[in-house]
């Protein structure tokens, strides 16, 4: 099988394509809540007003018609035809009311489109007494038509149908656009006032879970009083962990030197003082495997990468397996692209693949000839670089599989010929993951046991 062919198991997806819920951030979750309560507020001020306020004053519209009607029909009544001449002239010209003679034969168009229109118009003929009718066109003129009758003689009074209008066009329509706007405008600065201190706290965690203790402190004289306490215990906490880090890398340090010093007198005097080469080579390999150990602590225990850049997959791949070149147990073929880049550090990413052939050369050797043989393979998927590290060993169970990226987990038996500190597949994942990448191991279809990692591609700078 060439290492284009490695073939992952069917629980190894490279996309994920389960469909992800809706999410909306905090600021959109309050300013959706503000707007809600705002416009449920205002739905209720207008229902208010039309059962406080507006029907009650179209029925005093109605009052108010009906005794202009009244009135008319009374002034009609006791004036002489010169005087209701004059009279009518007055009515037309200076209150907008306008008297005509009903005819038997006039087309109309009864007034009450809606339940509160035929209100107003049965309270008018209540008020004016049966044999009024009320219209809104008559021979196709519109208006508020009001009929009446003076002794023999029917007459029709026009005024004007405003009066019994909302609130005169859409100028209502205009003011309730204007508060609602200016009420969400509201809602969005306070909704980004209540956000704004989060956003810092969140972009501040963000920095300490990147190893940058001291480069973004919080505000510890905020006005409101639950913000300055969460902000004066973050700036603390981060204080406290900068100085644990510092305390750490000192340790470190000592332990490094303190360890190695001895043990650099120790393997000169065993290759001085032990005659037997055998017995000398044996301890002198003890001690070596004491110095990896120490090495593999440290590299478990180092912090994270603060330098990610575009990176030379090729030229990395190429450095880490020039020591196994010409050993003729550790045959490596490698299919990557040399143009291939990769977010992550170089060191850092050296390391990745220095401990993974490592631990193949040690429990990967092929059953039949005891050979190792590894297959490094690198492809591009959606942006992300997916890289693929495979022997042709005995792979693992898979209850030793679930555990293998444990600290100081060795595996069974199958794969444990030789001694170690416990902490290879450890460091490899978390090395990946400081690099923004991820890491799985798994037992290959076809034999052997295959890591896989994902880097994300960068173009070259």
């Amino acid at each position: 099988m060439s290492p284009a062919e490695v073939t992952l198991p069917e629980n190894v997806a490279l996309t994920t394509t389960t469909p992800r819920r809706l999410k909306f951030s905090l600021f959109w979750r309050t300013f959706v809540l503000l707007a809600l309560l705002i416009l449920c507020s205002s739905l209720v001020w207008l229902q208010l007003f039309r059962t406080q306020e507006y029907e009650p004053r179209i029925m005093r519209n109605a009052h108010q018609i009906a005794t202009v009607v009244n009135l008319t029909k009374t002034a009609l009544t006791h004036s002489d035809a010169i005087a209701r001449v004059s009279l009518l002239k007055t009515l037309a010209d200076e209150e907008d009311v306008n008297i005509q003679t009903r005819e038997p034969n006039d087309r109309i168009e009864v007034f009450g489109e809606t339940a509160m229109e035929k209100q107003l118009a049965q309270e008018m003929i209540n008020r004016l007494g049966e044999g009024t009718a009320v219209a809104s066109s008559v021979n196709e003129k519109s208006g508020l038509w009001v009929g009446f009758t003076i002794e023999r003689d029917s007459y029709w009074l026009q005024m004007d149908p405003e009066r019994l209008k909302p609130l005169g066009g859409t100028t209502w329509l205009v003011w309730f656009s204007m508060a609602i706007a200016l009420s969400l405008t509201g809602a969005a600065i306070m909704a980004g006032l209540m956000n704004r201190p989060l956003k810092r706290l969140s972009y501040a965690a963000s920095q300490v879970r990147e190893g940058h203790f001291n480069t973004s402190t919080l505000d510890e004289h905020a006005a409101t009083s639950e913000i300055r306490e969460v902000n004066i215990g973050f700036n603390r906490m981060a204080e406290r962990l900068a100085k644990i880090e510092a305390e750490r890398a000192l340790m470190l340090a000592g332990i490094s030197h303190d360890l190695r010093t001895p043990l650099a007198r120790l393997r000169l005097e065993t290759e001085l003082s032990v005659a037997d080469p055998e017995t000398r080579e044996l301890m002198a390999g003890d001690i070596a495997q004491f110095d990896e150990i120490i090495d593999k602590f440290l590299d478990y225990a180092r912090p994270e990468p603060t330098n990610l850049g575009p990176v030379l997959l090729s030229g990395v791949v190429s450095r880490c397996i020039s020591p196994w070149r010409n050993n003729p147990r550790f045959e490596i073929s490698v299919d990557v692209a040399e143009d291939l880049h990769v977010k992550a550090e170089t060191v850092e990413l050296g390391r990745v693949l220095s401990n993974l052939l490592e631990n193949a050369r040690r429990y990967g050797q092929s059953p039949s000839d005891g050979v190792t043989r590894v297959e490094i393979v690198a492809r591009v998927h959606d942006g992300w670089v997916l890289l693929r590290v495979r022997d042709q060993g005995p792979g693992v169970s898979e209850e030793t599989l679930k555990n293998l990226t444990q600290p100081f987990y060795r595996g069974d038996t199958a794969r444990t010929s030789a001694t170690g500190s416990g902490l290879g597949l450890a460091i490899v994942e978390r090395s990946v993951q400081r690099m923004g990448g991820t890491f799985s191991v798994f037992n290959n279809s076809s034999g052997g046991l295959m890591a896989l990692m994902k880097f994300r591609q960068v173009e070259a700078g």
